[in-house]
This record gives structure tokens, sequence and C-alpha cells, in this order.
């Protein structure tokens, strides 16, 4: 127990550090903007020079820039990431809107591949180096080497230009009033966005199916009579799942990056999209209230994952 909240009070005090870290980066990487640029968002393009000093005097844009993030994390810490545009709308309001829309597609993407990574890795090692596992291979190699952003293409021609059986673009309906249309609009970014980890997590799936079936237990328990469906489910699986669990837990927060880029190709109106809308129209606090905020929630994503990995499996608590 004691090296347990040790290993656990290490993640916990690590997540500030390393948020504060993430919020220095991209505040030091947006400084290289013209500070005046928010001004004339904000005032227009027809605005005076002298309004344009004024606004950037009472909004603390003249500020050096250690003054400008200190400010800036105060603001973090109270939910406010500034205002964009010539109705000051705030950051922190559109990625109230944007950010469920990206958790969606990440968690759909993840059950999607979840699913279908654990049957084809459990059908590989169960006909290891027969037809089926060499098919399986070939399917998973397809899936690692398949950019998801040239996947979503091909689906948008095939699905939506060529058979026009699935919408590409649109607003997205909600799932409580209209389930059908909500899965019909977030099947093709899904399937984008999980193959490449299908791919990969079927590759780890059978490696540690396959690792489990070989060891001495396996070999004792068929011989003593137990039926092969129950060795499999009641020992090996139980035992093989423990690292592609672990391994899925730690690719939410790379999915979650995808569906940033996915999100831009098929409209939807997520975090992605918000990073585009920021990029087009120059909002620079736009784009770094969203950058910002993905980075964080990648990092906290990934630090929980690893502390529940540390509840879940007792064979690294004595690290």
């Amino acid at each position: 127990m004691n090296n347990l909240l040790r290993l656990v009070g290490r993640r916990v005090i690590a997540l500030p550090i390393m948020a504060l870290g993430v919020t220095l980066l991209v505040f030091f990487l947006m400084s290289f903007t013209d500070p005046s640029v928010p001004a004339r968002n904000a005032l227009g393009e027809g605005a005076s020079q002298e309004a344009i000093e004024q606004y950037m005097e009472e909004h603390g844009l003249n500020d050096p820039t250690p003054v400008r993030y200190v400010n800036y994390i105060a603001g973090l810490v109270q939910g406010d990431l500034g205002t964009y545009g010539a109705s000051q709308t705030p950051v922190a309001e559109r990625i109230a809107k944007a950010l469920p829309v990206t958790m969606q597609l990440t968690f759909i993407g993840l059950i999607l591949g979840a699913i279908v990574s654990f049957i084809l890795g459990v059908i590989a090692a169960l006909y290891r180096d027969r037809w089926p596992d060499q098919l399986i291979r070939v399917i998973s190699i397809a899936g690692i080497a398949t950019p998801s952003f040239w996947l979503a293409v091909l689906l948008i021609l095939v699905f939506s230009s060529y058979l026009g059986v699935l919408p590409a673009s649109g607003p997205l309906p909600n799932f409580f009033t209209n389930p059908a249309g909500y899965m019909a609009r977030m099947f093709m970014p899904a399937v984008a966005l999980a193959f490449p980890l299908t791919g990969q997590m079927t590759r780890i799936v059978r490696t540690a199916m396959v690792e489990e079936l070989d060891k001495d237990y396996v070999q004792t328990a068929r011989g003593s009579g137990i039926p092969e469906n129950v060795v499999i489910a009641k020992n090996v699986l139980r035992n093989a799942l423990i690292t592609p669990v672990t391994t899925l837990g730690l690719k939410i927060g790379y999915l979650m990056g995808g569906a940033v880029v996915i999100e831009v190709i098929f409209n939807l109106p997520g975090m992605g999209t918000a990073i585009l809308n920021g990029i087009q129209g120059n909002e620079v606090n736009l784009v770094q209230g969203v950058v910002v905020v993905v980075a964080l929630a990648f990092v906290i994503i990934n630090i929980v994952v690893d502390m529940l990995y540390l509840l879940i499996n007792p064979r690294i608590r004595t690290v």
C-alpha cells in the first residue's frame, strides 16, 4: 500500500508541473504574434491607431511577456481564456461547446477500436500461423500504415460522394432526439479515427495472448481435461488483457489529438474546427485557448490512466 501511495503521489505532483509547462510552452510560442492583432480583430480593420493603442493598454497587451503570462495563468485558473472577434465572444464559451464534440468522437473511436482489435487479436492468437492469423496481420499492418486523414477522405469519396449513404458534413444531430442521425454523422469520423488504433491494438492483443497461451499453466490445464473455452475465458484472457488495456488507456490522449484533425475534414463543430476558425480569422486568443485546453486534457487523461493502471495491476506497485 505504501508503494502504491508513493507511485500515485508522484503522478499527482507531476500533474501541475506538466500543466504549467504546457501553458508556458503554448504561451511562449503564441507570444511571437503581433500583440496588436487581438486589438485589430476586436475593433475592426478601420480602427484608428489611437484606438488600437488604447485597447492594448487597457487589456495589458503592452505589458512585458512574463507579466502577460502571469495574468493569463490567473485568468485560466478562473476559467477566463480571453475573448475573440468583434463581438468579444468569450473563448471559454466556444470551448464549452466544442470540447464535448471532440470527447464524444474520441470515446466512440476508442470503443470501436477496442472492440474490433480485441476480437481480431484473440482470433489471430487462437489460429496462430494459420490463414485467419495471416489475414488479420495484413489488416493490422494496413491499419498502422494508413493515415487517418487519408482514410477520412477515402470514406467521404466512397460512402458520401459515390454511394450517398452517409453524410460528410452538416449539423451534428442530438443523440437523444435523433440517435440514427447522430450515429450516421459520426460513423465515418469514428472509423477514420479508430482504424490506425485497431491496427496497433490488434498486434498487441495477439502478442499478449500468444505469450499467455505458451505458459505452463495453460498446458497443465489442457492436460487436466479442462475444456478449451474455459481455459481461454477464465485464465488466458484475464491475464493477457492487462497490457492491452493499459496501452489502450494511454492511447486516449493520442486519439483526442487525432480527433482534432478528423473534425476539420468532416466539419464537425469540435476543437479542431475551433482551431481552424481561429487560424483563418487570425484570432490569437481562440487558437491559444483551444490549444492549451487540448494539451491540458491530453496530460490529465494520460496521468489519470497511469494512476488507474497502478490500481488494477499489482505487479508494478513494487517498482
